[in-house]
């Protein structure tokens, strides 16, 4: 199979196996789902969704996010791992988002990445899950796949987003890159990977291993 014919087949799939996709984060706006996705970095949506309950419960826009100190908000986030950076993250781009656009979350890339602790990835997910702006955030799991499935020389999750823009049509990102993840979840784990249960690896074929990042 071509690249083309892959994705053609790749979309029709998970089209079948997810014709609806929750947003894996719970969220209610932007603040919360740009806080949400900064505590998703090496933590589980399981877990974070565990805890942001808790924090939101106290502070759920920048304005009451100042108001408590870095290390309340550590205290609270710390089952997620990188608690010490992520608070300061979170309690210092809550001061800028009221400094410099008045509360409220850019709507851009370069406006979400000069936000402490929200990179590429991250912006990606704000500006196509808050905004409906097309993005293609590329997670380990995307990632992995798209090597997997021969649609990209996996080197890094740059040059993956890059071939996943270039293959899949603008109007789907937004929605696929969340298919993609559920299916890699439910039948291509990094561990345990078995073909016979995977069917859309049986068809488009598979890498077994991926470079490192």
């Amino acid at each position: 199979m071509t690249k083309k014919e892959k994705a053609a087949y790749v979309i029709e799939k998970l089209e079948e196996l997810y014709p609806k996709v929750p947003v894996p984060l719970d969220h209610t706006d932007a603040y919360t789902l740009t806080i949400a996705v900064l505590l998703s970095a090496q933590c589980t949506d399981v877990r974070v969704n565990q805890i942001t309950p808790s924090l939101f419960a106290k502070a759920n826009n920048p304005f009451d996010m100042i108001k408590l100190s870095i290390e309340e908000i550590r205290e609270i986030i710390k089952p997620c791992g990188l608690s010490p950076a992520k608070s300061k993250a979170i309690y210092n781009l809550s001061h800028i988002l009221i400094d410099k656009y008045g509360g409220e979350v850019p709507e851009s890339f370069e406006g979400l990445e000069e936000l402490p602790g929200v990179g590429h990835k991250t912006a990606s997910v704000v500006m196509s899950q808050a905004f409906g702006h097309p993005a293609f955030p590329v997670d380990t799991h995307i990632h992995r796949l798209m090597y997997r499935w021969g649609l990209t020389n996996g080197k890094n999750v740059e040059q993956t987003e890059l071939d996943a823009k270039k293959l899949f049509p603008k109007e789907l990102w937004n929605k696929l890159h969340l298919q993609i993840i559920f299916y890699g979840r439910e039948y291509s784990p990094a561990r345990g990977f078995k073909i016979e249960k995977s069917p859309i690896d049986q068809i488009v074929g598979v890498k077994k291993r991926l470079p490192i990042a």
